[in-house]
């Protein structure tokens, strides 16, 4: 037993500090609300205190920190985007992931395990050499290799693949995963620490606009906040918040479940994603097999799961790996995507001024979590979008101007 452990367990001048504090009231005013206690609303926060001096800053969360999409995910990072706004902007993501748990001060367990898109047919082994394309002209390490090489680098992959063989993968080497719940803990705590306070357990209500269309507060279960800036970061409850200041968005809100089985020794190094077999799978630290699926096919607001979903995927999983067709599924669960036509986010200003929005994540908003901390955080301070997220905007689908991300965003998780 080390020393430093005796003195916490034995000694009250060693009690190890809460992760982050509690506050019992609201204050009357903040210089800016964050709706949404989940990974981007907390590293928004997080970036504003320390990048922009903005501390006087609350982060509203109607249920607990990291209980909403954060905590529902599957916790995988890569940068093989289909556009090059796409590309770019999971870039940075990665290469902040990178660092961030030197940032923090907190093992995050990030673990590059390289990341396969497997090809079924022609058509998608075509896609994928126009995303490896796209990826080596903006310097991300991503190629297409054959199926001969996936059974080198993954020999547990059955190449056969029942009725649809395996022709070919787009292979990214620094796909890997991280612990999610650990990076909303780590934002929290640091976000805390510089005198953000995160108010759980605190329902936003509705939220006041005067007549020059300008927010100007909040109202809470727990009390009015006055505030010329607001941060919606709440995914498929979005239409809810958006709602109260009289936006319209193009956005539609889908169940997306996923599910884990009981620990196993560890075999798959890698993140397996087919989207023909509409199927992700990857191995976590503790063993356990995570398991996801594309989109529930019909708009449902609603956290729930199905055995529809656990039994389609079940098959799928048992095409590729047929050996695992004893193991148990330990438990599943569903979230909320917040869908775009595009499949590319909504960041940045609305027409309501101080109203910001970070929305449209579908099923690959947590390995955005820290780039759209640091570029909604610059919004907020400046009112202006830097350009790595201009693209994002809402206008764009008034103006014609989508960033077409399907190819490599529908169940590419």
């Amino acid at each position: 037993m080390t020393l430093r452990l005796l003195q916490f367990g034995l000694s009250k001048k060693y009690r190890e500090p809460r992760m982050f504090r509690e506050h019992p009231k609201l204050r009357d005013s903040y210089d800016a609300v964050i709706i949404g206690a989940g990974g981007h609303g907390l590293a928004a926060a997080y970036y504003l205190a320390r990048d922009h001096g903005m501390t006087n800053v609350a982060v509203i969360e109607k249920g607990y920190i990291g209980s909403g999409n954060t905590g529902r995910n599957t916790a995988i990072v890569r940068a093989n985007y289909l556009t090059e706004e796409g590309v770019l902007f999971y870039q940075e993501s990665q290469r902040l992931f990178q660092e961030l748990s030197q940032d923090l001060d907190l093992n995050l367990f990030y673990s590059e395990r390289g990341h396969f898109t497997l090809a079924h047919t022609d058509s998608s082994l075509r896609t994928m050499r126009w995303r490896a394309e796209v990826n080596k002209h903006l310097g991300v390490d991503s190629y297409v290799i054959t199926p001969e090489e996936i059974s080198k680098i993954c020999p547990y992959i059955h190449i056969p693949c029942g009725g649809q063989p395996v022709m070919g993968a787009l292979f990214h080497p620094p796909g890997a995963i991280i612990r999610h719940d650990a990076v909303a803990w780590g934002y929290a705590r640091e976000a805390d620490r510089r005198g953000v306070e995160i108010h759980q357990k605190t329902a936003v209500q509705s939220i006041a606009v005067d007549d020059h269309n300008q927010v100007i507060g909040v109202k809470t279960s727990r009390g009015f906040i006055k505030t010329r800036k607001v941060l919606s970061a709440v995914a498929g409850y979005t239409p809810r918040i958006t709602q109260m200041v009289g936006l319209r968005t193009p956005l539609v809100i889908q169940p997306l479940q996923a599910c884990v089985t009981e620990p196993l020794k560890p075999f798959l190094d890698q993140i397996v994603v087919s989207g023909s077999l509409h199927i992700y799978v990857s191995q976590s630290s503790r063993g356990e097999l995570v398991l996801g699926a594309s989109l529930d096919p019909y708009e449902l607001h609603s956290e729930r799961s199905t055995l529809d979903f656990v039994e389609g995927l079940s098959a799928h999983l048992l095409d590729l790996f047929p050996f695992l067709s004893r193991v148990k599924v330990n438990r599943q669960w569903g979230g909320m995507s917040d869908m775009t036509p595009d499949y590319s986010p909504i960041m940045g200003r609305t027409p309501v001024k101080g109203f910001y929005l970070d929305s449209g994540w579908g099923t690959w908003g947590f390995k955005a979590t820290p780039v759209c901390g640091t570029t909604m955080a610059y919004t907020v301070a400046n009112d202006r979008e830097p350009e790595l997220i201009e693209p994002f905007r809402l206008s764009r689908f008034s103006e014609y101007e989508l960033v077409g991300e399907k190819g490599a965003a529908s169940v590419g998780h």
